[in-house]
């Protein structure tokens, strides 16, 4: 199968010059989590902008400066095999297509679930592929800290737990982003340096001001922000029927419970995709 089968022609793409804003927009009306970069006027990719990276940048307004340059492509003829393999080894979930360096389309981790995994049939149970240290925060986080543990530990998604210790909800960096705000904060340092001469002198004093932006948040806790519609796979569900269940409900990541319906780990479209390259 070929990158050009699967691709997405229907591309959202951002413009440079642009800002945060644009992107941010862009991201919430498409239900995207990145997007290719073009130079005004034309298809010319230069870089892509993700979420993670508008989260990891709040003090950095023009998107030539936030995005990551030199992004990682396809050709459209090249096999989905060498993509997928392309995604693990740089830990990405979407690789530009291009064509003499004009983008062309876009293949993301869920392309390779709808159109290659979910279409395959790989038996092999998901308890291969899933990872099992699970990302897991009280229900009742304040989601400025909730955001705090995803940042912490580099994560995309925490599974949120009720008091009895049970799955309640799934709590992804898409609801952070509709659940936030860019606010400036201006904090003022002084510095002193004692003149010489006697105890009588006066000091020399210098005021910086600095300015900084941050995420805000309101005062919601995690319980009132995750979707608790939730969709499971067991341990012994096969890669290709975790797929399946992906593609019918439009989502990137799926919990994992064991017979006695304990949580055990949670798998997601980056760890399904490793089946292409078995």
């Amino acid at each position: 199968m070929l990158v050009k089968e699967i691709m997405s022609e229907d591309i959202h793409y951002i413009k440079v010059p642009g800002n945060r804003s644009t992107a941010l927009r862009l991201m919430r009306e498409k239900n995207i989590s990145g997007a290719p970069v073009v130079k005004e006027g034309s298809k010319e990719l230069i870089g892509i902008v993700t979420r993670t990276d508008l989260i990891n940048n709040p003090d950095e307004e023009q998107i030539a400066l936030i995005m990551s340059r030199n992004p990682v492509t396809a050709s459209p003829t090249e096999n989905v095999k060498e993509v997928a393999k392309k995604m693990l080894d740089n830990n990405i979930r979407r690789v530009p297509v291009v064509d003499k360096n004009q983008l062309v389309g876009i293949v993301t981790a869920y392309d390779l679930i709808e159109q290659a995994i979910s279409k395959t049939e790989i038996k092999d149970p998901v308890k291969d592929y899933m990872m099992r240290s699970i990302p897991t925060t009280w229900e009742k986080t304040p989601l400025n800290v909730a955001f705090e543990i995803m940042r912490y530990f580099n994560l995309k998604v925490l599974l949120a737990l009720n008091k009895d210790g049970k799955l309640s909800g799934i709590l992804t960096e898409t609801d952070f982003i509709n659940e936030s705000e860019v606010v400036s904060e201006r904090t003022v340092h002084n510095t002193s340096v004692g003149t010489e001469g006697d105890k009588w002198s006066w000091d020399s004093k210098n005021v910086l001001y600095v300015i900084k932006n941050h995420l805000q948040f309101s005062d919601k806790e995690v319980k009132d922000v995750v979707n608790n519609e939730l969709v499971t796979a067991t341990t012994r569900t096969t890669v290709t029927e975790c797929a399946s269940k992906m593609k019918q409900n439009n989502i990137e990541q799926i919990p994992v419970i064991d017979v006695e319906g304990e949580l055990v780990g949670l798998v997601r479209a980056h760890d399904l995709i490793k089946s292409l390259t078995d």
